[in-house]
């Protein structure tokens, strides 16, 4: 059996980056670079207050204090987007907004609520030192600096920054389509009465929700029942469709697992037994030049085989360079593990108490229970010469969702 570390590495070196495409800056969210993102102009171009108050000179007030308040002449108002045409001198002050560019001579701006205003005149109750709540320019970020690197996953920060630098298209990797093929005579739909031997198909769903998680675009081709021509059929009629295809079902030794032959005729495949529990079955290769995964059918061997290969591969397809979950090293809280020979994936709620990560089972870790994934936000990953770690014992955890941290 092939490790899970060089089945990674066969399917990560097999696949190359998707073409880049340059794209609306709105519809870059989620996307990933292709561009060194260099700024033309300072961030903020101009100091500017960063409250509410007076602007003036911080000299005239240094002494000021509730008991002694310094009386200042009030020049005007200066709202955002404005300019105020004129200088702040000695004895003189200008009510400025929050964002507004800091006038002429003066060097400090005093907030509002340490004020009290009268008529023309206002009050200074509190002293200032020069530069106080004031916006640098360029204190965000300079002229010339490069502030994105390609690689970098577009959030809305990136967004808004590359607003900020006014572009208004950014060329990015394009976003993988991913066929999501479901197999198996016993697969109804979602609406469909539960016939005896039926089950509903929720592999589709899952691979469906966790292909959009990704960033890639998600295209369901319906549920294939065991018929090797049906297969075929879907799969060719597809190829120019989609970047990539995921199956799920018929890669392990039943009389009715079809899907080796139809992918063996259709391309070069690999079929691999991985050491890991759950999802030892699995076939990789291209079809029509289109990588195929073919992933088992029990829905959390689904989930985990799609964590362990399917993502990273799509992230490293769309241009990503960080390719894996975070990790963190967590106590036990409860035993994990049944035996060597393996890497074993293990649900497990995680969270941070007394200054550590904890780590506990979800509950029975059978390759069927989806409920197990349901309830963990990580999986503990016990190496294939582990075999058990008893509680108190540390371990590797994979995060999939949320974790508090201090």
């Amino acid at each position: 059996m092939l490790s899970v570390e060089e089945a990674r590495r066969r399917i990560l070196d097999s696949l190359p980056r998707l073409e880049e495409v340059e794209v609306e800056l709105l519809e870059a969210l989620g996307m990933t670079l292709a561009e060194e993102v260099t700024a033309g102009h300072d961030i903020p171009p101009f100091d500017n207050s960063a409250m509410d108050g007076y602007a003036l000179r911080a000299a005239d007030v240094a002494r000021a204090s509730a008991e002694s308040p310094v009386d200042l002449k009030v020049l005007g108002d200066l709202p955002a987007g404005y300019t105020a045409g004129l200088s702040v001198g000695e004895g003189e002050a200008l009510r400025i907004m929050t964002g507004a560019p800091l006038p002429a001579g003066a060097d400090a701006v005093v907030p509002v609520e340490s004020t009290r205003a009268q008529g023309d005149r206002v009050l200074v109750l509190e002293g200032v030192s020069p530069g106080e709540n004031v916006r640098r320019a360029g204190e965000d970020v300079r002229a010339g600096e490069t502030v994105l690197f390609p690689g970098r996953l577009i959030g809305a920060a990136e967004l808004g920054m590359l607003a900020s630098l006014g572009y208004a298209r950014i060329r990015c990797h394009r976003r993988a389509v991913v066929g999501i093929i479901s197999t198996g005579d016993e697969l109804v739909g979602v609406e469909e009465e539960l016939a005896p031997g039926k089950i509903r198909d929720s592999n589709s769903y899952t691979l469906y929700g966790m292909v959009r998680e990704a960033g890639g675009v998600p295209l369901r081709l319906g549920v294939v029942r065991d018929d090797a021509a049906l297969l075929e059929r879907t799969i060719r009629e597809n190829l120019d469709k989609v970047d990539l295809f995921v199956t799920s079902g018929g890669v392990s030794v039943g009389d009715y697992d079809m899907v080796k032959d139809v992918l063996g005729k259709l391309g070069e495949m690999n079929f691999w037994k991985v050491a890991m529990r759950p999802g030892k079955p699995q076939a990789f290769g291209h079809v029509g030049g289109k990588p195929l995964f073919g992933l088992p059918g029990n829905p959390v061997s689904v989930m985990v085989s799609f964590e362990q290969f399917v993502r990273p591969a799509l992230l490293k397809m769309m241009g990503r360079e960080d390719l894996f979950r975070p990790q963190v090293t967590a106590v036990l809280d409860a035993p994990l593990g049944r035996k060597r020979g393996r890497t074993e994936f293990i649900r497990v709620v995680v969270e941070w108490r007394e200054g550590r990560f904890h780590a506990r089972p979800t509950g029975p870790q059978g390759s069927g229970i989806l409920k197990s994934m349901v309830l963990g936000n990580g999986l503990a990953v016990l190496p294939e010469d582990v075999g058990r770690l008893e509680t108190g014992s540390e371990v590797t955890v994979q995060l999939l969702r949320y974790c508090q941290t201090p």
